[in-house]
């Protein structure tokens, strides 16, 4: 079976293991690796790790975070698919709740949160919402 979006299965594997400390996800993707180098830099994962199981088959450890027992992680929505790209200009880029949350894009400079990409004054790839 062919894989078409390793981020859309990534995000699937963070948002569905509520109550879990661990999860665990293919790694296919370098993008993969950058979103949950911006979810860690903005405090919705405590970190990931990446195990090399030859053959070329690697893996994804992700521990996730919680706060008085509740995920962190309230809600995350994948935007841009495989189907249906969304693009966002600088003055364009998307806010999340009133800017509680957070919005992930590709740029040319980079995967970036929103605020780091206008600071940054870069439009780009909308690839998901997190709250």
């Amino acid at each position: 079976m062919a894989i078409n979006d390793p981020l859309g299965d990534l995000l699937t594997a963070s948002a569905t293991r509520r109550c879990a400390a661990r999860t665990k996800c293919p790694r296919r993707a370098r993008s993969c690796a950058r979103v949950l180098d911006v979810l860690k830099e903005e405090g919705y994962i405590r970190g990931y790790s990446t195990t090399d199981f030859g053959n070329g088959r690697t893996e994804f450890s992700i521990e996730l975070k919680y706060f008085d027992g509740q995920p962190v992680i309230k809600e995350i929505e994948r935007v841009s698919r495989p189907g249906r790209r969304v693009y966002a200009a600088v003055d364009a880029v998307p806010r999340v709740a009133n800017g509680l949350g957070v919005t992930i894009m590709s740029t040319p400079k980079g995967v970036m949160a929103d605020h780091a990409a206008r600071e940054n004054n870069v439009g780009g790839e909308v690839l998901c919402k997190v709250f």
